[in-house]
């Protein structure tokens, strides 16, 4: 080996043990910050989601009103599809979401398409009714006999007017038309 080779090769290890300890330290200073970002929250107050005490609470539930929503379901005349509510009502606060569920039959010995189709009562109410989850945002296929049980998760919105006591949510199915049976 000549000179340049073997000074090549000694700082080309000096050079490694010095990335080596660069790496070592940094992984030792991420591992450090876990518990150093913990104290700064802690100190400044911050990131109070951890403490048991300070769960989230929805302010948005007005707990002074109550309201009465019933439930109902009218089918298409002639249809082999029934589709009965779980529960026929329930009280909810404004702002509250409620879970609902429906059961789904169809009755026949053919697969049906279907979809349901919303109304509200009063009318007027309607636009303060908002569902986050609902088997009539989508088209359903029920194979020959089967049975299904579909939610409706919703919050009437806190600025009903006070006059609104009650209101009445009811779904139609329908067949799809243009969709055959197999």
């Amino acid at each position: 080996m000549t000179a340049p080779t073997v000074d090549r090769a000694a700082g080309n290890r000096v050079l490694l043990y010095k990335l080596l300890v660069i790496a070592v330290l940094m992984f030792g200073f991420a591992f450090a910050l876990i518990p150093f970002y913990r104290e700064i929250c802690a100190a400044l107050g911050l990131n109070e989601l951890t403490r048991a005490d300070a769960a989230p609470v929805n302010t948005q539930v007005d707990l002074g009103r109550s309201l009465s929503v019933a439930l109902d379901a009218n089918p298409q005349p002639g249809s082999p599809l029934s589709l009965v509510p779980l529960r026929p009502s329930l009280n909810v606060h404004p702002g509250e979401f409620a879970h609902v569920e429906y059961r789904i039959v169809n009755q026949s010995q053919r697969r049906v398409w279907a979809q349901a189709l919303p109304a509200y009562s009063p009318v007027s109410a309607a636009q303060y009714f908002h569902k986050l989850e609902c088997f009539c945002f989508r088209e359903m296929v029920l194979e020959p006999g089967e049975s299904r049980t579909l939610p409706v998760v919703f919050v009437i919105d806190r600025q009903v007017p006070d006059s609104v006591g009650a209101l009445a949510l009811s779904y139609r199915v329908i067949e799809v038309a243009g969709k055959g049976g197999s």
